[in-house]
């Protein structure tokens, strides 16, 4: 069954395994929800250290040139909430307990009412650290719920309403965001660092560059094919049984 527009929530976590995942997959739904009252956070999960072509530049300039970026872009989605940084390496995430407790605990203490996170399932997703995070987030969602996991922490258990998976191999939810397409646009170019390698766009030509990569990602947010009122829209799969 095809759903959309939730009610917008209280509270919203995003995660992404990089800095601009989150923005790539559901700034503009992000961007609505902010307006509308919501309180945004977002978990980056990676340090982004291998996010660049050049390989002159050092690493720690590059962590903190790609987490700068991150704030500079939460601020065009009018993220209220919490921006926080796991610090793992970028391109080697592993699955392991730890990272679930630390990811547990965000949730615990944030208490989203909606998730939003990489699909893991996708079929032939490439990179290990996309589907890592979104096999960790759904293990996390389980531990989350119940007491019994780690007790420890001393917080309080927390089931989300809503988990909404970004980059969905089977899309059945859709966030129209006619109005925010831009903060999705303007949050995607503060990651600077970021041009030439994911959006393609390179310093000689910049102006013709950036307008065609603004085009490209305006015509993924055409759905008319679900039907007519879909021509701005971001697609998830949704699930609420949590």
């Amino acid at each position: 069954m095809v759903t959309k527009n939730l009610e917008v929530p209280k509270r919203a976590l995003a995660i992404g395994a990089h800095p601009d995942d989150i923005e790539f997959g559901a700034g503009a739904t992000l961007a609505k929800w902010s307006d509308h009252g919501c309180e945004v956070s977002m978990l980056i999960c990676t340090d982004g250290s291998k996010g660049t072509w050049n390989p002159d530049l050092k690493k720690s300039d590059l962590i903190a040139i790609r987490k700068a970026e991150q704030l500079l872009a939460a601020e065009e989605l009018n993220v209220a909430g919490k921006v926080a940084f796991l610090g793992e390496v970028d391109g080697e995430l592993e699955m392991s307990g730890n990272l679930r407790k630390r990811i547990t605990l965000f949730i615990r203490n944030l208490r989203p009412n909606v998730i939003l996170t990489h699909d893991p399932w996708k079929r032939y997703r490439l990179h290990p650290d996309h589907r890592h995070v979104g096999y960790l987030v759904l293990d996390a969602i389980v531990a989350a719920r119940d007491p019994h996991f780690f007790p420890e922490q001393n917080v309080a258990p927390h089931r989300p309403d809503e988990l909404l998976l970004f980059e969905a191999e089977l899309e059945d939810h859709f966030e129209q965001c006619k109005g925010y397409e831009n903060n999705k646009l303007n949050a995607l170019l503060c990651h600077q660092s970021q041009l030439e390698s994911t959006m393609g766009i390179s310093a000689a030509s910049i102006d013709v560059d950036t307008v065609a990569f603004k085009n490209r990602e305006l015509s993924k947010l055409d759905r008319r094919s679900v039907g007519e009122e879909f021509s701005l829209t971001e697609g998830y799969k949704r699930i609420s049984e949590l």
